[in-house]
């Protein structure tokens, strides 16, 4: 079954972190752009109907319309990312589609918690992920008007491209 994934693209984040993406992350190869992840894995594209692609817009369109900022990298081990502020219309989105389909748990239930990021490098080599935050900091914060999410879908080929867009609310 090809996946599928609810994302939230942040463009004016390309300029900053897309190369490093494309070098240092699974996903930028593949076709995903700059982006934070509402809910992965969400239905199977083999299994989505038109019937959940409305229910999906309209759960998006009753969240508003919002700016966000990602001022600073944060680290997990192995990972470097970026800190959306305000946090919580991405957790909102996320929870609302968690909610609506709980036979999909965001990142399949491996979290308790789930932390809305902007993924700029998976990498466990220390001096790498110390060289990249040094490139990216000095161009933060990037900004933007999230009025709108994604639906992507895996091809039988593992590239990821984009199946629709769904507006939030203004």
């Amino acid at each position: 079954m090809n996946r599928s994934a609810v994302l939230v693209e942040v463009p004016p984040a390309e300029p900053v972190v897309g190369e490093w993406r494309r070098r240092h992350t699974y996903d930028a190869p593949l076709g995903i752009p700059a982006h934070v992840t509402l809910l992965f894995p969400f239905i199977p594209v083999e299994q989505l109907s038109e019937s959940d692609e409305s229910r999906l817009a309209a759960l998006i369109a009753a969240e508003s319309a919002f700016d966000a900022s990602f001022p600073r990298i944060a680290r997990w081990p192995g990972v470097l990312y970026l800190e959306p502020r305000p946090a919580r219309p991405f957790l909102a989105l996320t929870e609302a589609i968690a909610a609506a389909w709980p036979e999909h748990p965001p990142y399949e239930g491996a979290h308790d918690e789930v932390v809305p990021h902007l993924t700029v490098a998976e990498s466990e080599d220390e001096s790498l992920r110390a060289r990249i935050a040094k490139d990216v900091e000095p161009r933060l914060p990037v900004e933007l008007r999230v009025r709108e999410a994604q639906l992507y879908f895996e091809d039988g080929a593992g590239r990821w491209h984009e199946r629709r867009r769904f507006p939030l609310g203004e």
